[in-house]
């Protein structure tokens, strides 16, 4: 049986020339894009907090209902050619590096093999998140980490 996937496929093509599986296998699964974000009004960072969606599953940084995610959460914005360059997408984001014409990181799934090596590398939130649902949004302030990379 054919691969889904076109050999380094990241490195041929242009975003929007890639088929879904190609796209979806660009996640690296690290979770960062579903952490809740705060900007500051003054300075107009961006600040991570270890707040995350409702439908983040902590255990293993993955969406619980990726399929419907958003229909159950109307926030949630779908990641597309158009948008992937932009800044609330971790730096380490393949989207986001690959539509700014960086490379993969060196842990990257694609180029390790191993869906683990995100983790292992410390880019995942796996179990470094807490749902937004615990926390009152007035207290959100106080969950500002900073992430490696």
């Amino acid at each position: 049986m054919p691969s889904v996937l076109r050999e380094r496929f990241w490195e041929r093509f242009a975003l929007s020339e890639l088929t879904p599986p190609e796209w979806e296998a660009l996640c690296d699964g690290c979770g960062r894009c579903c952490v809740i974000k705060l900007l500051d009004d003054n300075t107009e960072q961006l600040h991570y907090t270890s707040l995350a969606c409702r439908l983040l599953d902590a255990g293993s940084a993955r969406c619980r209902d990726y399929g419907d995610r958003f229909r159950q959460v109307p926030g949630c914005v779908a990641v597309t050619p158009e948008i992937a360059g932009q800044d609330w997408l971790p730096a380490t984001c393949a989207y986001r590096r690959l539509a700014r014409s960086q490379r993969l990181p060196d842990w990257h799934p694609l180029l390790t093999g191993d869906p683990a090596s995100v983790e292992a590398a410390g880019y995942s939130v796996k179990g470094k998140v807490t749902s937004e649902q615990s926390v009152h949004e007035d207290d959100y302030e106080d969950y500002v980490v900073r992430w490696l990379g």
